[in-house]
Parts: structure tokens; C-alpha cells; sequence
């Protein structure tokens, strides 16, 4: 069901929109991270999604506009349709380095993240019950009413 007013589907406040989404999603990964509920990298994430779709809560496409990389936008492909077959909320995020930031950026051994895809899960404990997940979703959710499957937030520099 789709419950978006007029203000929110024109483009007079969708600036101000995506600036407050950007920042929910920001909260949530900087909240996930200390609880060990980020899975990062294509591979990483695929076998996660194989192995437990239900506890996935959100999946994040990352790449820097000049990237071209043919098998990483195939992989891309065939992760969008597995999300939205399993009801997956999916967002494509742009500015890699703020992501990075956001994450740490560097395995242990101080080689780079695969930062590429990123999966948000549920913790071990119980269900998320997190406003700031609650936003990003509701958009997601608003932004397929409008047949926009894979809407793209930017990750403002700090």
C-alpha cells in the first residue's frame, strides 16, 4: 500500500527527503556494525542471502559512478532479483568513501573491504525495532509504489 502524499512525490521536498533517508541509513549501519550485523562483499553476501534470506533486513549496492566493472554490475543483477523475490528492501548507494568510513573500511590484515554489497541482518538476540531502519524501509517501500525497485541515496561527505 502506498501512502505517499503529493509533497513527498514532487521534487520540492525530496531533496530534504533523501538528506534525512541518508542519514537514517547511516544510523542504522553505524548501529549494526558493534553488533556484528553487517555482512560485506559480493561473495560474502550471496552466500549469506543463500543461506538465510529471512534474516536480512536490508541490502545496499555500492559503487562509485565511473565504475564499469561488466561482472560486478551482472552480480548486481542477480542480486536485486533475488531481494526482491525474497522481499529484501534494496538500496544503491553512491559515495564508496563515505561508506567506508562508515564501516571501517579495512579487514584486520589492513586489506580494503569488498564494500560493493552490503547486507544489514537481524542481531542473534531478536528482531530489529530500530526508527531509523523504520524510515529506510518506509522509503524503500515508497519508492517501489512508484516503480522505482532500487532507489539510489547518496551518502553526504562529513
Amino acid at each position: 500500500m502506498c501512502n505517499m502524499t503529493f509533497e513527498e512525490t514532487s521534487g520540492d521536498n525530496s531533496s530534504e527527503r533523501m538528506e534525512s533517508v541518508a542519514k537514517a541509513l547511516e544510523e542504522v549501519l553505524s548501529s549494526a556494525l558493534p553488533q556484528g550485523c553487517i555482512t560485506v562483499g559480493v561473495y560474502e553476501a550471496a552466500k549469506s542471502l543463500n543461506a538465510d534470506p529471512d534474516n536480512v533486513v536490508l541490502c545496499l549496492l555500492a559503487t562509485d559512478d565511473e565504475e564499469e566493472d561488466v561482472a560486478l554490475q551482472i552480480h548486481f543483477t542477480l542480486i536485486q532479483a533475488f531481494c526482491c523475490e525474497n522481499d529484501i528492501n534494496i538500496l544503491r548507494v553512491s559515495n564508496m568513501r563515505r561508506l567506508a568510513e562508515i564501516l571501517g573500511g579495512v579487514k584486520p590484515g589492513g586489506e580494503p573491504m569488498d564494500l560493493h554489497c552490503v547486507l544489514v541482518t537481524n542481531p542473534q538476540s531478536s528482531p530489529w525495532k530500530d526508527p531509523a531502519l523504520s524510515k529506510v524501509n518506509r522509503f524503500c517501500r515508497d519508492c517501489r509504489c512508484l516503480d522505482q525497485w532500487v532507489p539510489v541515496i547518496n551518502l553526504p561527505d562529513r
